[in-house]
């Protein structure tokens, strides 16, 4: 057991690192492929009804995770017989699926696009890009709207890009870590409150919801930890976590907004919509151009440490479980000795 959380701490590491030098891919990337597949599957399911987008729900994100077991199952082979080439296969296994579910990097590349539009007083061409990052209408935003667009999207996207998904995967392994960025890619396609999915997205919503609540618990924690004002964010979290409609948006961003020292929420306009959110730290001035990049940077402190604390996690609840049954075992022997055992049975 504990070889399997070593294959795991060394493939999570590479896999971290390879996100940090390569990024995504602009083409033939796996989480693309799966959008693919999925928006094949939602031609043929979607009727506006819950029930027929809890199946495609199931049907997408379930098949991915039951893909990716099997093949975490082929390549760890039997329990009984290490292998040095299945342990490295397993390793690099394990790597190449946390590549490819964590966009790190490519959020802080877009964060930094965009700030950099904006530095350089080019609004066409901060507008062109928003979209890369989040669903905004960005025709209705002027430059410090933009600013805190950025933030608001580099914030959400530390605890949906990265830290969710290193929690699963050290929950679950490589189909944790499938399972986790299949439903968050469906809640990004199908999860949004339009006339067309506000009853098919409804299961990819709430199932996301569900999914990405500890790591948006861990993501302002650290927050708070790796921030420039801990207690800034630790206030803004607590005060105002919960008065945004997303139950794990809130939470981080209110956290990011008090560690910087800047005030995020309010009126936006979404997928054609106009909303009125809470304000975030709202005694903070208005996020400017320059907070774009120490959101980035405080969004990368966040993942290192993420990655820390869920191998470490992974290491010390294995290591409970082998105290636990090597205390049930001894309980056992204890008890055949103490009561002994009938001649004949």
């Amino acid at each position: 057991m504990r070889g399997q959380h070593v294959t795991y701490a060394c493939g999570a590491a590479l896999g971290f690192l390879g996100d940090l030098i390569a990024a995504d891919p602009r083409r033939g990337h796996p989480v693309a492929a799966f959008g693919r597949a999925a928006a094949a599957a939602e031609r043929g399911l979607w009727r506006d009804h819950r029930g027929y987008g809890a199946v495609h729900t199931v049907l997408c994100a379930g098949g991915a995770a039951a893909g990716a077991a099997l093949l975490q199952r082929a390549v760890r082979g039997p329990a009984h017989r290490p292998c040095p080439v299945r342990t490295a296969a397993g390793t690099a296994l394990t790597a190449a699926a946390v590549w490819a579910v964590l966009g790190g990097t490519s959020l802080g590349r877009e964060a930094r696009a965009v700030g950099g539009a904006l530095a350089a007083g080019d609004l066409t061409a901060a507008r062109e890009r928003l979209p890369h990052l989040c669903g905004r209408d960005p025709q209705a935003l002027d430059g410090p709207q933009m600013a805190r667009a950025v933030v608001e999207s580099v914030a959400e996207n530390t605890s949906d890009a990265v830290v969710g998904a290193l929690v699963w995967g050290a929950l679950g392994g490589v189909p944790g870590l499938v399972a986790f960025r299949a439903v968050n890619t469906l809640d990004a396609m199908v999860g949004h409150k339009s006339p067309r999915y506000r009853r098919f997205g409804w299961a990819a919503a709430r199932l996301d919801d569900v999914a990405g609540w500890p790591g948006a618990r861990l993501t302002a924690a650290l927050t708070v930890l790796a921030g420039p004002d801990r207690r800034g964010a630790l206030r803004a979290w607590r005060a105002d976590g919960g008065a945004h409609p997303s139950p794990n948006a809130g939470p981080v961003e209110a956290s990011f907004a008090g560690a910087l020292g800047v005030r995020l929420g309010g009126t936006l306009t979404y997928g054609g919509r106009v909303e009125h959110r809470a304000v975030l730290n709202g005694g903070a001035r208005q996020a400017e151009v320059p907070d774009i990049e120490r959101a980035v940077r405080l969004s990368r402190r966040v993942n290192v440490l993420a990655l820390a604390v869920t191998v470490a996690g992974r290491f010390a609840v294995g290591a409970a479980r082998s105290a636990a049954a090597r205390h049930t075992a001894g309980a056992a022997g204890n008890r055949m000795m103490t009561t002994g055992r009938r001649p004949g049975r």
